[in-house]
């Protein structure tokens, strides 16, 4: 049983089919699948663009792969059985990729937030269904009262976010007693982590009109794709590669995809690169050092390997 509490209040709300009740009123609504604490003009609203126009790209039953399956499994080191009837916080949800894996894979009780109206995307691809609950709302202020899930899990969000500390501290107070929190996000490898095209291009990009960008995007990924291959081939894609205005393909993508698939793949992420307003690399020890600081135990930091690709990833139990 999950207790709902207003964010800005702290008041407890009631959990309906028209929304969440507060003293007999609609506080929050639910409409098209999720209940919505929020609006759609923030920070995020690129993710609610891109996700509602990839809604079926990385959902794996759709595209035929198995890499969001690998990716939650290994990031995450759970197994099925482990998370029957247990209630999961999936924070950063977008078109529900990992939404799928936890219900078509386990018998977990599934919540699932995105600040986005990504929600939609994920409602059309994953319900309904009666171990989720969907909610648009921030990070920084979840209608959940605090530790209570048993696990939670936050992927490819935290370098989205405007303040990195205290979007880990949020995730931290969501983790009852005895539970685990795992997150993955971009690493800070470096000083020239950011020496490449997607940095340098976008404080232009990330201005620009979403669909506009798109556009943009898709009418050059053939050619991006091919320069890319093409300087792999020849050698020299380790060096040349980081400064073309396309995905990295040779450590973000399965292998033995179609073309079709990898220009898919290639079109999402590259729109990924170069919309978000936030895009903040980490550094996996600031990350651990903020598990710590939280109140989190037997913190583990480091890279999990899966299908050809890395994850930065840190996991922790909270005390």
């Amino acid at each position: 049983m999950i207790d709902f509490i207003n964010p800005f209040t702290e008041a407890p709300l009631d959990l309906t089919a028209q929304g969440l009740v507060e003293r007999d009123s609609v506080a929050f609504p639910f409409k098209n699948g999720a209940y919505r604490i929020v609006t759609d003009d923030n920070y995020a609203e690129s993710f609610g663009f891109q996700w509602n126009k990839f809604t079926k790209t990385q959902i794996d039953k759709s595209a035929d792969l198995e890499l969001s399956e690998k990716r939650f499994f290994s990031t995450t080191g759970w197994h099925e059985e482990d998370l029957q009837e247990k209630n999961i916080l999936e924070v950063g949800s977008g078109a529900g990729r990992f939404t799928q894996i936890v219900l078509d894979k386990t018998k977990a009780n599934l919540f699932s937030v995105d600040y986005s109206n990504a929600v939609e995307a994920n409602y059309k691809n994953n319900g309904p269904n009666s171990r989720l609950k969907l909610f648009q709302a921030s990070i920084y202020e979840l209608p959940f009262a605090k530790a209570q899930f048993d696990k939670v899990f936050c992927f490819g969000v935290l370098q989205h976010t405007p303040d990195v500390k205290k979007t880990v501290k949020a995730l931290t107070e969501m983790v009852k007693p005895g539970g685990e929190l795992v997150i993955d996000f971009y690493p800070m490898r470096g000083w020239w982590t950011t020496l490449q095209a997607k940095y340098l291009l976008r404080p232009y990009t990330k201005n620009m009109d979403h669909q506009k960008l798109y556009e943009t995007i898709e009418r050059n990924i053939d050619g991006l794709i091919n320069t890319y291959q093409f300087f792999t081939k020849i050698g020299v894609g380790k060096v040349v590669n980081r400064f073309l205005p396309v995905c990295d393909m040779n450590h973000t993508m399965p292998k033995n995809l179609s073309r079709n698939q990898l220009r898919e793949l290639c079109l999402l992420d590259t729109f990924d690169m170069f919309s978000p307003e936030f895009d903040k690399p980490q550094k996996i020890s600031d990350v651990r050092k903020w598990f710590t600081e939280f109140g989190m135990e037997k913190v583990w930091g480091g890279y999990v390997r899966y299908d050809n690709c890395d994850a930065a990833v840190v996991k922790g139990i909270k005390k």
